[in-house]
């Protein structure tokens, strides 16, 4: 494997893991159809990311995790959800 795929893979695995424990500590503040949507999501992006690991597709895997940690911070900066270490 090549440098540079290793490095991505690296950091893919390590933001993939921040990302799945923060993930599980989602409360949802504002309860509705598209917060709830928007956290199915973040989920849904994590099981991406983790399909392309197993395909070694590392771009698509860091994208889908960068996608997801987007979705996390941007609904925690509108006060829809927090996780439980935020609260």
């Amino acid at each position: 494997m090549p440098e540079t795929e290793k490095q991505l893979k690296k950091e893919t695995d390590k933001w993939l893991k921040k990302l799945k424990e923060t993930a599980s500590r989602i409360v949802i503040l504002n309860d509705s159809e598209k917060v709830r949507n928007s956290v199915e999501n973040i989920h849904a992006y994590i099981k991406d990311s983790e399909h392309f690991i197993e395909k070694k597709d590392f771009i698509r895997a860091f994208e889908a995790v960068v996608y997801a940690w987007g979705i996390l911070e941007t609904c925690e900066r509108l006060d829809l959800i927090k996780t439980k270490n935020t609260i």
